[in-house]
């Protein structure tokens, strides 16, 4: 049988002796000759039927013809059409409720039609040797969170497939990753989703994504041509295999929490109500804040929550997930797929946001929140001590933190530090958040400053710190073309992410001074408030510098990431801590680090601190906005003095 794949084979364990891990949503039947369509759908559906045709231009199927589906024993619909069906589009209708099913894996434009296609044909030359970088340890990804539009929409990027897939083929692209040293690109979502008109795509539109239709099928409006169904799957491979040759795994931004709506989802379409969480009056439950939130308790939505994972793994050679408000979800679900995964390559990294947004219909002790990492063996929740103890919470853009100057947040910094786990020298009383450790090892956290649905942190700092900073010649505001406090307070915050024991995370284009005009919420705003402007690198070509030698220094000592909660409450140890001033060294050659023992002071005050420190004889290689690993200068004594708003870091 050839690699013919056809969408919408769903399964549903309703009534039926049988269990979900029986089924294969991935399960299709194609010959030349015939082609069986199956499909889970109720039991008591009046009329289940598939409609198949060739599509007439650019509108999908005219006049198709109809088969109808019959019901099993098994309880899955069949129906068989004996012909070559290769390049027809269809669609399943279900008591008058069409879908292109729930696992389409090509489709056409808009997605409302899926496709019989020979996936085959859409692998690039030399795609089956085709290999994900190796990782040794989740410890050593630094991840790089961007939106294909945003990337290389802007004129200033030199880029010729601006807000496309094949942004990330182009040398300007690839040159500029692999150039900074980031070893991990995770892109907003890429699937077929709701919000953008792929029939318009001359008129200006924009979205984060976060709405899904088709999980299973890349998005079309990212594709050179959204009418012909292999080039919107060829192109996304084309994009795996430029960053896999780069050195650059891909991890992909998972929305299984929620559908673009209810009344049009392909699973309400197919099987009402089942994928769909209820309260108790009946209501739909609204964890995501999206108005529905789906059950992944459930056996068939977790099966195919399974599937599509290790879909994109196999079919598209993914090497990561970050899931989407992944506290919506349950944690068997979410422990299923880690070990799913393991089967095909352990060194898959899977993450999520450790939170909902808003109460699940589900018991919370079983949700898949930060609270319950350590019940999610070799699953990563991002830590928003860390990221609110550096710039303040999320919940009041006005309101700044320790890179303000406002002290109180250094035990949340120290935790962050440290990975999130448990530490003797943390007091969990006064962390913000939380009042006990949530990570069992340091690589279940995500070290960060800010991501996409937040402001960005050069807004964030303009938005904070203004009355913080010392007095100075100019009454100006602050700005980013002129002032190098934001500079500044950009390469601490910075150091203080890629220094962690933690996974360091860092938002697209925050190595440009990226900002994105004060908007706190830009998942529909424009391009002129989403692009990055890539004439900031010669504006701030210091800024590009330091962030990509402190990934350097990073890669090359082992001790800033240890990968293990023993090796960190053994090799890390804290300096006294003072207001706005955070101090730590990793000692006894952590990790088996060449340095014996390296200092971290990072000074979120406007004013120089004095540090006590060993008597000794120490080497200086980050001071005030300037990283050399051989040496910036030598020092001795027993005290430091480090820079207002910035990073020192030396060794003996």
């Amino acid at each position: 049988m050839k690699r013919f794949l056809f969408a919408g084979i769903l399964y549903m364990l309703i009534s039926i002796n049988v269990t979900a891990q029986n089924f294969s949503f991935n399960e299709a039947d194609y010959t030349p000759s015939r082609t069986t369509f199956r499909l889970f759908a109720p039991k008591n559906a009046k009329k289940v039927k598939v409609d198949y045709g060739m599509a007439v231009g650019k509108n999908g199927m005219n006049k198709p013809e109809s088969i109808k589906m019959k019901l099993g024993k098994d309880g899955i619909w069949t129906a068989t059409v004996k012909k070559n069906l290769a390049g027809y589009h269809y669609r399943f209708v279900v008591d008058g409720r069409q879908s292109p099913g729930v696992f389409a894996k090509a489709v056409g434009v808009n997605g409302r039609e899926a496709v019989i296609i020979d996936m085959k044909t859409t692998d690039p030359e030399g795609w089956e040797k085709d290999h994900r970088p190796v990782i040794k340890s989740p410890a050593d990804l630094v991840i790089y969170e961007m939106h294909h539009r945003d990337f290389s929409i802007s004129p200033s990027s030199g880029i010729k497939n601006k807000g496309k897939f094949l942004a990330l083929t182009e040398p300007k692209g690839i040159d500029h990753l692999k150039s900074l040293g980031v070893n991990a690109v995770h892109i907003l979502p890429s699937y077929d989703y709701g919000s953008v008109d792929e029939t318009r795509l001359s008129l200006p539109q924009y979205n984060w994504g976060y709405d899904p239709v088709n999980y299973n099928v890349p998005d079309g409006s990212y594709s050179t041509d959204p009418y012909t169904p292999e080039v919107r799957i060829r192109e996304f491979k084309q994009m795996v295999q430029a960053l896999h040759k780069a050195g650059i795994r891909v991890i992909l931004d998972v929305v299984y929490n929620h559908t673009y709506d209810i009344e049009n989802s392909n699973f309400q379409n197919t099987y009402p109500d089942y994928y769909y969480r209820k309260n108790a009056d009946g209501s739909y439950s609204n964890g995501s804040g999206c108005g529905n939130e789906t059950a992944s308790e459930k056996p068939m939505m977790r099966q195919f929550m399974l599937e599509s994972v290790k879909y994109w793994i196999n079919e598209y050679h993914i090497d990561g997930f970050r899931f989407d408000l992944m506290g919506v979800h349950d944690i068997a679900t979410m422990n299923e797929i880690r070990r799913a995964v393991d089967e095909i390559d352990p060194t898959i990294f899977i993450y999520g946001e450790g939170w909902s947004a808003g109460a699940c219909a589900f018991p919370a002790e079983q949700l898949a929140t930060k609270a319950h990492i350590s019940r999610m063996p070799r699953i990563a929740a991002f830590s928003d001590e860390l990221r609110d103890g550096l710039r303040g919470p999320f919940s009041d853009d006005s309101k700044g933190a320790f890179l303000a100057g406002v002290e109180g947040n250094e035990e949340s910094i120290k935790f962050g530090i440290a990975g999130c786990i448990s530490h003797p020298q943390v007091d969990m009383s006064r962390v913000n958040y939380s009042k006990e450790a949530w990570a069992a090892e340091p690589v279940q956290t995500i070290s960060y400053v800010s991501c996409h649905d937040d402001m960005c942190l050069i807004d964030r700092l303009l938005a904070t710190t203004s009355a913080n900073f010392p007095p100075r010649d100019t009454q100006q505001p602050l700005s980013i073309e002129h002032d190098s406090p934001l500079i500044a307070l950009s390469c601490l915050a910075q150091t203080a992410v890629l220094t962690s024991q933690g996974v360091p995370f860092i938002f697209c284009g925050e190595e440009m001074m990226r900002d994105k005009k004060g908007v706190h919420n830009s998942y529909k705003s424009p391009d002129s408030v989403n692009a990055l402007d890539w004439d900031n690198l010669k504006r701030h070509p210091e800024v590009f510098t330091y962030y990509k030698k402190l990934i350097q220094l990073r890669k090359n000592h082992p001790a800033f990431r240890l990968g293990s909660a023993d090796l960190v409450r053994r090799h890390l140890q804290f300096l006294p801590t003072r207001p706005c001033l955070v101090a730590y060294r990793l000692v006894d050659n952590a990790g088996g680090d060449t340095w014996k023992n390296i200092y971290v002071v990072l000074n979120g005050n406007w004013y120089p601190r004095k540090v006590d420190i060993p008597e000794g004889k120490y080497t200086v290689v980050c001071a005030e906005g300037v990283i050399n690993e051989d040496g910036i200068r030598n020092i001795s004594g027993n005290s430091v003095t480090v820079a207002p708003q910035s990073a020192l870091i030396f060794h003996d």
